[in-house]
C-alpha cells in the first residue's frame, strides 16, 4: 500500500478511501471493527465515529478513563440453583470469546481482576432462573465488571441480569453455548434516572446450540448495550430481542451484531421501543452479516419504534451483509410512527375512552416482547413498569 493510502498508526481501524487522495475514513463494517484488550490503542471517542455518533459522549466521560473505580460503586449478587465462581485475567474461558471493540469494553476487562463466571454443568437442565444483581452505590461512583456465562453441553438455562440503583457502570457480558445447549441471557436495566451504564455483550453459539438472548431497558440516564453473537456451529441458532421506554432525558441504545458464520444457522432479531417526553432518545442499530461458509442461513431483523408525545426521537439503522447467494432467506426492516389512527377509531367505536384505547395499543406493542421472556414473575414485573410509564404521560 503506498504512504497516500496507508492508515496512520493512531488510528485503530481506520483505512484510506479508495481514491487515493490521502483523506481517510473510519471502518464502516462491523465486523471490521478494531479491537484491543489494550485501552491505550483506543482513541477516546469525539461522537463523530461510526459506532459512536449516535452516543451523547459526553455523558460517558467517566468511562472512557482507564481509572481503578470506586469501591462498593456496584455490589454483585448471584441468586438461584448455581453459584459463581471468580475468574482472572488468563484463565479460561474468560476472554475466549469476548474482545474489546470500544473503550469502555477495554477499561473493564483490564480493572475487572475477577470475572464472575456462571457455569451451567453439561446435560443439567434448570427450572428456575440464575439471577445476578448489580446494584449501583451512587452516581458519582464509578465501577467496572466483566461477567462470563456459559452453557455446557446439552445443558439448559436461563440467566437473568438485573441493575437498578445509580452509578457509572462499564460491564462486559461474555455468553458461551456449547453444542446442542440452550440458554436464555436476559439483561434488564432498571436503574435511577441519573445511572450510565455501558454494556457490551460478546457470545458464541456453537453446533446445534440455540441462545436467546433480551435486552430490557427502562431507567438509567443513558444505557447503551451492545450484543455481538456469532453463529459458528452448523444448526446454531440465534434469538436477540429487545423493549426499551424512553421518558424525557433518557438515552437509551442498542447496537446489535449477529454474525452468520456456520451452515444452516438462523436469526431473528426484534427489538421494540416506546417513548415519550422532552428529549427522550432511543437508538438502535441493527447489523447482521452472513459470512461465506454460512449456507442455507436463515435470518431476519426488525426494529419497531412508537413515539407517544412531541419532543421525542427514535433512530433506527437496518443493515445486512450477505457473503453467500446460497441461502435460504435473509432481510431487514424498520418502522417508526405515533399511533395507528385506524387502531384507536376502532376502540373508540367500541366505547372504549380515548385514554384506555392508547393504553391498550402500547400494552399490545410491547407484549410480543414481554411474553417471549418465559420467566413469568419478570413477565408480571415489567407488565406493571409499562404501565407505570403510561401513567406518567397521561399525567403530562
Amino acid at each position: 500500500m503506498s504512504s497516500a493510502t496507508q492508515a496512520p498508526a493512531t488510528v485503530p481501524g481506520a483505512k484510506g478511501h479508495s481514491d487515493g487522495a490521502g483523506a481517510f475514513v473510519p471502518v464502516q463494517t462491523r465486523s471490521e471493527r478494531f479491537r484491543s484488550y489494550d485501552p491505550a490503542a483506543f482513541e477516546a471517542p469525539t461522537g463523530r465515529e461510526v459506532n459512536w455518533k449516535h452516543t451523547p459522549v459526553t455523558r460517558l466521560q467517566r468511562l472512557l478513563a482507564d481509572a481503578a473505580g470506586d469501591v462498593g460503586a456496584v455490589s454483585l449478587a448471584v441468586t438461584g440453583p448455581l453459584a459463581a465462581a471468580g475468574l482472572p485475567v488468563g484463565a479460561l474461558p474468560r476472554g475466549e470469546v469476548f474482545e474489546p471493540e470500544d473503550l469502555p469494553a477495554a477499561v473493564a476487562w483490564g480493572r475487572s481482576a475477577e470475572a464472575l463466571y456462571v457455569k451451567i454443568p453439561a446435560e443439567v437442565e434448570l427450572d428456575e432462573p440464575v439471577i445476578v444483581e448489580a446494584v449501583g452505590g451512587g452516581a458519582d461512583l464509578v465501577a467496572h465488571a466483566h461477567v462470563v456465562v456459559e452453557a455446557s453441553r446439552h445443558s439448559r438455562a436461563t440467566v437473568v441480569l438485573r441493575h437498578a440503583g445509580s452509578a457509572q457502570f462499564a460491564q462486559n457480558v461474555e455468553i458461551i453455548v456449547r453444542e446442542g445447549a440452550q440458554l436464555e441471557l436476559i439483561t434488564v436495566q432498571r436503574w435511577d434516572d441519573d445511572a450510565v451504564h455501558a454494556a457490551s455483550h460478546q457470545g458464541r453459539v456453537e453446533r446445534d446450540a440455540t441462545l436467546r438472548h433480551i435486552v430490557v431497558s427502562f431507567g438509567g440516564g443513558v444505557v447503551r448495550v451492545n450484543p455481538s453473537i456469532e453463529l459458528a456451529g452448523t444448526g446454531s441458532r440465534a434469538e436477540l430481542y429487545g423493549l426499551s421506554y424512553s421518558d424525557a432525558g433518557q438515552h437509551l441504545e442498542s447496537q446489535v451484531y449477529l454474525h452468520h458464520k456456520g451452515a444452516e444457522t438462523t436469526g431473528d432479531v426484534l427489538y421494540k421501543g416506546a417513548l415519550q417526553g422532552e428529549g427522550a432518545r432511543s437508538v438502535w442499530i441493527g447489523d447482521v452479516l452472513i459470512g461465506p461458509d454460512a449456507v442455507g442461513t436463515d435470518s431476519y431483523e426488525a426494529n419497531r419504534n412508537l413515539v407517544l408525545t412531541d419532543g421525542a426521537r427514535a433512530e433506527s439503522i437496518p443493515n445486512l451483509e450477505i457473503e453467500t447467494g446460497d441461502i435460504r432467506g435473509a432481510g431487514h426492516a424498520s418502522a417508526t410512527g405515533r399511533f395507528d389512527d385506524e387502531q384507536l377509531f376502532y376502540l373508540q367505536a367500541r366505547g372504549i375512552r380515548e385514554d384506555e384505547a392508547r393504553r391498550l395499543v402500547v400494552l399490545g406493542f410491547l407484549a410480543e416482547i414481554v411474553q417471549k421472556i418465559g420467566v413469568e414473575d419478570l413477565e408480571a414485573e415489567l407488565f406493571a413498569v409499562i404501565e407505570e410509564e403510561l401513567a406518567k404521560e397521561v399525567t403530562r
